[in-house]
């Protein structure tokens, strides 16, 4: 009688395996020793083999008690799917928003025994700094743009529902500093020129006030907030600013990855702020309360890994930096741009006036 081994035979089907058990020991009288000794097997597998199912039995665990729960591992699968983190910011991000601590390494096995895709974003290689960040001076260099906050393309569903239902701000106001990564934030329900005036020249004040006397130069887009890509509207600003030293510098059409400093910082807003902290505000002053305890994180506690930054939070390049500009620069306050134009607006009709700017006073009576 030809036999294949049995130990040969279970790696090609623990079931045909068996089977062969099965049929040696019908073939020796029910004899399990005899069979044993013929196959080279123990009396306890001849047994298995006889008395047991074909099949092999499941080896999973009949308890584990550290084993996160099916409502707990839905969660991480649908936030992963709804975000698009993966372990390391999905870790953090469940943290911020649930108050629940889960292992990075827990977070990736589930992703992968799910295998639920990764999102991937196109880089390109070998490109040139933007900045010479080495030597740059904090508070000279600046990037200027606007967030609209209801785009429905970087937040869940739910989040755009909330906030139109409750009439939440629309549009974030961002300026940034490019060496130490501080931002200036404000906030409006609409985007105008006049607003875009009123923004800049708030921020300058401010840093003017605060002993920032270099020359300042922003770089924004060309939005219809600001100049709209018009030469005369842009010299008209320019000539304006001039007398407190700053520059307005437009980049090119499509020249969007100029910008990459201020967009980068978008992209955290939603992911730090907005996702988590928007469905927690029913009332503007709500969001405005927490769109500034989110600035000061921004400015004091977020380590920045950016060029030029090595780790350190915007408040301690500032520090590192040793410049005489007072540290309370770093407590420019959150504003809604609608509400500030109300309380200020005749004062600053006149600021405008007196600046020479005879459109963007025009402008502001108007409103």
């Amino acid at each position: 009688m030809n036999i294949i081994p049995y130990h040969e035979l279970r790696k090609i089907s623990p079931e045909k395996a068996r089977e062969l058990i099965r049929k040696v020991f019908e073939a020796n009288n029910k004899n399990i020793s005899k069979t044993a000794k013929i196959l080279g097997v123990s009396r306890h597998t001849v047994r298995r083999a006889v008395y047991g199912p074909v099949e092999d039995k499941s080896r999973k665990p009949k308890t584990c008690p550290k084993k996160l729960s099916s409502e707990l591992e839905n969660l991480i699968i649908q936030e992963a799917k709804k975000t698009g983190f993966r372990y390391r910011r999905l870790s953090l991000y469940l943290f911020r928003k649930y108050g629940v601590k889960i292992s990075e390494n827990t977070i990736k096995s589930i992703l992968k025994r799910n295998s639920v895709p990764r999102k991937t974003r196109k880089t390109k290689k070998g490109e040139r700094s933007l900045y010479d960040y080495e030597s740059l001076i904090p508070f000279s260099e600046f990037q200027l743009d606007t967030k609209h906050l209801l785009d429905k393309e970087s937040l869940p569903k739910e989040v755009y529902e909330h906030m139109i239902k409750y009439n939440l701000p629309c549009y974030e106001w961002n300026m940034i500093d490019v060496a130490t990564r501080t931002r200036f934030t404000a906030y409006s329900y609409e985007l105008s020129s006049t607003f875009g005036f009123m923004f800049i020249t708030l921020v300058v004040l401010w840093l003017r006030t605060h002993n920032v006397r270099n020359p300042i130069r922003i770089r924004l887009d060309n939005g219809a907030e600001f100049c709209g890509g018009s030469e005369k509207k842009l010299k008209e600003w320019n000539e304006m600013f001039s007398i407190l030293g700053v520059e307005l510098n437009p980049i090119p059409p499509k020249a969007k990855h100029l910008m990459g400093i201020i967009e980068n910082s978008h992209r955290a807003d939603d992911e730090y702020f907005l996702m988590i902290h928007a469905e927690r505000c029913i009332t503007k002053d709500e969001f405005m309360t927490r769109a500034q305890k989110w600035q000061d994180t921004w400015n004091f506690y977020r380590p920045h890994n950016g060029k030029g930054m090595n780790g350190r939070t915007p408040f301690e390049k500032f520090r590192d930096s040793k410049i005489l500009v007072s540290s309370h620069v770093f407590q420019f306050p959150t504003l809604l741009l609608e509400d500030l134009l109300k309380k200020v607006g005749t004062f600053y009709s006149l600021f405008c006036n007196k600046l020479g700017g005879k459109y963007v006073f025009t402008t502001c009576r108007s409103v």
